[in-house]
């Protein structure tokens, strides 16, 4: 039988508790609202059953697919249903969720009565 040495095995114990420690300080302390929205906005809408993490990680790409030039909204929903795994028709409806929730600039436009997203060219 193989003995290890006393300061080893109290290094090792050391250095388990600190992970575990590391652990317990690495998780939020709370989660974030916009999140929570985003996410409860989707189950009201029927799209329920989407990992929540997957949901906000996906949700918050739509912003930064749109600006992108000659991007279409079409476009940017096809690449949500992919992400997804689901049907283009509840993607699309992620889709405006997301940008009503992530994309405040776009939503001020459209307030303003300006048109932040070309939806003449997107198949609108």
């Amino acid at each position: 039988m193989k003995r290890i040495p006393k300061a080893t095995t109290a290094s090792l114990a050391v250095s388990a508790g600190l992970i575990a420690g590391a652990t317990f300080l690495a998780t939020p302390a709370h989660a974030d609202p916009g999140a929570d929205a985003f996410v409860g906005a989707l189950s009201s809408a029927g799209l329920g059953g989407i990992d929540p993490a997957t949901a906000v990680s996906v949700g918050q790409s739509v912003c930064p697919m749109l600006s992108e030039p000659g991007q279409q909204m079409a476009d940017v929903a096809a690449g949500v249903s992919d992400a997804l795994g689901r049907p283009l028709g509840p993607a699309t409806m992620f889709t405006g969720i997301a940008i009503s929730m992530f994309c405040p600039a776009a939503v001020t436009s459209l307030a303003n009565g300006q048109n932040p997203i070309p939806f003449g060219l997107a198949g609108f």
